[in-house]
């Protein structure tokens, strides 16, 4: 990355950055934080991966996707680079390129720069100084690349860290708070260790239909459902924290505006198809499915009809363990992705413990949702979020204002 960066200008090096690293809720923080950023009046870039529909979804300035022409232009000129250099990039890597290139041109302010995978290694981690640093999570995910323990993902995603720069960190398991507080000490970073959000009473003057919450002296709206984005929430308010302790002009009615605007499609999101409604979330690993199983009973939605498709990189079968229950309907399709898990074998994950009313194979996503959704109880389709790009493809869904409220 930094052999073809230079051969192109270093543009890295004129973009001021807040790099988020962890195994969930990384684009969530990365939402909250832009959005907060736009309402404040800088000029905001984001990069976040993957996309739902659209390559353009992962570089945004002020939220709005980098135009197809231009990216397109950029990913050449990236090309152009490796040409030059004989240096081998993977397809992230050369949108990431692409990235640095369109956040330097557009001089933006301030980039909001998401993590890949781990953080060490990650294409992301060029920049030598960045304003500050946040780890949202860390849980047991890419165990084939990051290590097979907690301690050591946490190691590849404290990787990130910069000698003498502040660092966000949200509640960690024992083992890898150990190593993040290491690192940190090694390189001299102040660590906010940060606690969920507090739930308030709405207010009545702004944004009553939403929940709202407090961190430390501030109140403010939350736009995204389940008691995880609490935690996301109070990191992201605690980088703005940072930014305020570096200078950066950040107001209270800012927070709440950016807050409330805030948008992060594909997690726990109410939606329609066919006039019907559904709950869509990208939970495939075993943190995100308990999210959205402790979102499920939450809602007291009861018997559930699960449309599912996973990669066969992930561990399948903990995501089945932790969403499933006896008398729901299971109905798996493919992932649109050349690791998608046979349909029929993962239905034979399904633990002998767990009797489902149905366990249904589908060669295709369609088909599935029209037989979940000709039944009478709630659907959620959730196992990746490739799959969610694909039924965004299809489909034209709505938030329904009514369920939008109840989550």
């Amino acid at each position: 990355m930094l052999g073809v960066l230079a051969a192109l200008g270093n543009p890295q090096q004129q973009v001021s950055i807040v790099h988020v690293a962890g195994t969930n809720g990384k684009g969530s923080v990365c939402a909250y934080l832009s959005s907060i950023l736009t309402a404040a009046g800088y000029r905001t870039g984001r990069y976040t991966s993957p996309h739902l529909v659209d390559w353009t979804e992962r570089i945004t300035v002020d939220q709005v996707p980098i135009e197809p022409q231009v990216l397109a232009e950029l990913l050449r000129e990236g090309e152009q680079a490796i040409a030059q250099t004989g240096i081998s990039l993977t397809q992230f890597e050369l949108v990431t390129v692409a990235a640095w290139l369109y956040f330097a041109r557009q001089r933006v302010d301030l980039a909001v720069m998401e993590v890949g995978l781990g953080g060490r290694l990650d294409a992301t981690n060029v920049v030598d100084g960045p304003i500050a640093c946040a780890i949202t999570s860390i849980g047991r995910d890419h165990w084939q690349v990051l290590g097979d323990s907690l301690g050591q993902i946490a190691g590849e995603k404290a990787g990130i860290l910069k000698p003498g720069r502040p660092l966000v960190v949200a509640p960690l398991p024992p083992e890898a708070r150990a190593v993040v507080a290491d690192r940190a000490a090694q390189l001299a970073c102040p660590i906010d260790w940060v606690e969920p959000a507090e739930p308030i009473a709405p207010s009545a003057e702004s944004w009553p239909h939403l929940p709202w919450v407090r961190s430390g002296n501030l109140a403010y709206p939350l736009p995204l459902a389940g008691t995880v984005q609490r935690t996301n929430a109070a990191v992201a308010i605690g980088l703005v924290q940072q930014l305020r302790a570096a200078g950066w002009a950040i107001s209270n009615p800012a927070i709440q505006t950016g807050m409330a605007n805030a948008r992060w499609p594909g997690r726990l999101q109410w939606t329609t198809h066919q006039g019907r409604s559904l709950l869509v979330d990208g939970a495939h690993n075993h943190d995100s499915a308990q999210v959205l199983r402790d979102y499920v009973d939450q809602q007291n939605l009861g018997p559930v009809t699960w449309v599912m498709g996973m990669l066969s990189t992930k561990d399948a079968a903990a995501v089945l363990r932790i969403l499933l229950r006896s008398g729901d309907r299971l109905y798996t399709v493919p992932v649109p992705d050349p690791q998608s898990i046979a349909p029929e074998a993962l239905v034979h994950l399904v633990p002998e413990a767990i009797a489902l009313a149905e366990g249904r194979p589908f060669t295709d996503l369609l088909p599935a949702l029209e037989a979940a959704l000709a039944g009478d109880r709630p659907v959620v389709l959730c196992g990746s979020l490739y799959l969610l790009g694909q039924f965004f493809r299809i489909s034209t869904p709505t938030i329904s204002p009514a369920l939008a409220a109840k989550s």
